[in-house]
């Protein structure tokens, strides 16, 4: 059986506040495969982009650093790395997509020259083979008039195509893995369709990993893989998107799947929201982070943190609870 192409172990990840470190990511430990859509879903500030940045290093320091653990991608720890090396492996081996293009790409620069540059910094590509290759990439996201439109600028394009552009700039050394980090916010839902449907297509036909990001179950149900679900900076639960779906077991997944409409309930069937709040950071409560806002809490859920056990092949979750309650 062949190795994952990424394995985390342990990542914990701390920033510094004002009431002293607080761990943003703990202890987090997932796989992802060559070829596979690995989803990461949970309530804002759950740790879900701390994740993903600190795949890449990208961590904003002073202020956050990451404390322990290994990021093991392609038989390489990238925790290893010096600044030299990452900047290799950064839009090269791992490319990412930010939530906010408009905020990613720079307003200064055309089109063309943005989506050329991994070519030209990467590959030594002469700029005038950069540029020809970059209207390739952009007719393979299906941007009319491309070659027109590498002259253009970001604040031209529309959301969606402006997505598209990053998706272009994702895919254009060939990356083995991509992060996608909610990438289609505030994208209407027909656009938000073509997004994703063009990223799953693209991904497999290049055969690269691909991060989901996201807090969309309806999403997640159509483009993943495997799904890892997200609590205070931790894994609780983790499984294929068949044991999510059909038998979530930790009571934050089965909270998160009854606050939302599906279409094989009942209409009149109401929605339950999960009651309380995320707790702050900070001021994590004992134990189980979940367990004040979970109605089959019992005593040892506010004395012991549960660990990651596994209750299927591939299914696992980090709760005292049984199973089938």
């Amino acid at each position: 059986m062949t190795s994952p192409l990424l394995q985390v172990r342990g990542l914990t990840v701390q920033f510094r506040t004002d009431r002293g470190f607080v761990n943003a990511v703990d202890s987090v430990s997932l796989n992802v495969d060559a070829g596979e859509t690995l989803a990461v879903v949970g309530e804002s500030g759950s740790g879900k982009s701390v994740t993903a940045l600190s795949l890449l290093r990208l961590v904003p320091s002073p202020q956050g650093r990451i404390v322990a653990g290994e990021v093991i991608f392609d038989g390489q720890d990238l925790l290893t790395l010096d600044d030299r090396q990452m900047r290799a492996v950064r839009g090269n081996r791992i490319a990412m997509i930010f939530q906010e293009p408009m905020s990613s790409l720079n307003p200064t620069l055309t089109m063309g020259l943005q989506v050329a540059e991994p070519f030209s910094i990467h590959d030594g590509t002469p700029w005038a083979a950069a540029l020809g290759k970059a209207k390739t990439l952009l007719d393979r996201v299906r941007i009319p008039d491309s070659g027109a439109r590498l002259a253009a600028y970001p604040h031209q394009f529309s959301g969606g195509m402006r997505q598209r552009v990053m998706i272009a700039m994702a895919l254009a050394c060939r990356p083995r893995m991509i992060i996608a980090d909610e990438p289609t916010t505030a994208l209407d839902v027909t656009v938000q369709a073509q997004i994703l449907d063009l990223l799953k297509e693209l991904t497999q036909e290049t055969r690269s990993a691909l991060i989901l990001i996201t807090h969309d179950l309806g999403v997640v149900a159509r483009y993943a893989d495997r799904v890892c679900v997200m609590y205070a900076g931790r894994i609780v639960e983790t499984g294929t998107a068949r044991d999510i779906y059909e038998r979530a077991s930790h009571p934050y997944t089965r909270a998160l799947m009854a606050s939302i409409p599906r279409l094989d309930r009942d209409t009149a069937t109401r929605l339950e929201p999960i009651e309380g709040y995320p707790p702050s950071l900070a001021q994590l409560p004992p134990g189980c982070a979940f367990h004040p806002r979970c109605r089959f809490a019992a005593d040892p859920c506010g004395r012991r943190v549960p660990m990651l056990e596994k209750i299927g092949e591939r299914h696992h979750r980090a709760c005292f609870v049984d199973a089938a309650v």
